[in-house]
């Protein structure tokens, strides 16, 4: 009898290479270090890195970004809503997270998912969150599969996603700062 995978449906498949790009490996690994840095941290690490797709969007100021402006830097992409108790209680420890490491090449970029630019931003001065905010009317989070908040996305500074982690965490623990110290060598 041939087993089959119940919990895999067909649209997942296709979420899966919307996100992640076709089935063909990547040709660089996750280093060793920080993969075993991620690990003790308990952090999820993909078994194959993947390629970020690209987008732009308004930022809760004037300006625009993308994730190619962010080249170079590793980039911890959240998805989050204000309306959401869980992302309101990881914010404090991004800032914490972004404050100790923005110096070194990391850059936070929260993506606001289908609410006003005035809401994310008084959302963000009310909780003195320094990262950029962008904002999203679904077509990014869908491109990105998001389907709970927060769902945040670890890159590393050659593009590639090498951790995706869905509901709220402490960032601002010591294991975890050591993962991050890890990424940025």
């Amino acid at each position: 009898m041939k087993k089959t995978h119940r919990f895999i449906k067909p649209g997942l498949v296709l979420v899966c290479l919307a996100v992640f790009g076709p089935a063909h490996p990547v040709e660089a690994e996750i280093p060793k270090k920080v993969s075993q840095a991620f690990v003790r941290a308990g952090l999820p690490v993909l078994r194959r890195p993947s390629a970020a797709p690209d987008f732009s969007l308004p930022l809760t100021g004037e300006a625009k970004i993308s994730l190619a402006d962010l080249k170079g830097k590793a980039v911890f992409l959240n998805f989050w809503a204000t309306w959401c108790g869980p992302c309101r209680a990881e914010m404090p420890s991004m800032e914490a997270l972004y404050r100790r490491y923005r110096d070194r090449g990391l850059e936070i970029l929260a993506v606001n998912v289908r609410e006003d630019r005035e809401t994310a931003a008084a959302f963000m001065d009310q909780f003195r969150l320094s990262f950029p905010a962008a904002l999203d009317s679904g077509g990014v989070s869908r491109r990105y599969g998001i389907t709970a908040f927060p769902t945040t996305y670890i890159i590393d500074r050659e593009g590639l996603i090498i951790s995706r982690i869905v509901g709220s965490i402490d960032w601002d623990t010591p294991e975890i700062s050591a993962a991050f110290a890890a990424l940025l060598e």
